[in-house]
């Protein structure tokens, strides 16, 4: 029993963290002021099902996938999404 707990113990120092950001072109479906945009784009870690959800369903919001990418680390006490690895190509291959 020592060596199992043990072994865990020593197992739970390697484990890490890791969480998908999805970036969002998100269409508003409900007729609002005319100074706000028919849609925007928004980064999220909730995936399409959940994103959708959670703003209202598919009667209020309609959703276009653009991009996904794995962070590492957590999303905890508010920090921030880590930056998309597509921006870094683009600048790549600018001249």
């Amino acid at each position: 029993m020592k060596k199992i707990t043990l072994l865990l113990f020593l197992i739970s120092f390697s484990a890490q963290a890791e969480y998908r950001v999805y970036q969002y072109v998100v269409k508003n479906l409900v007729k609002t002021a005319n100074d706000q945009a028919p849609s925007h784009i928004q980064i999220s870690s909730l995936d399409p099902q959940a994103f959708m959800a959670y703003n209202g369903g598919s009667r209020l919001v309609a959703l276009d996938l653009l991009r996904t990418w794995v962070c590492p680390g957590h999303t905890g006490n508010k920090q921030a999404y880590c930056p998309s690895p597509y921006a870094k190509l683009t600048k790549e291959m600018l001249p």
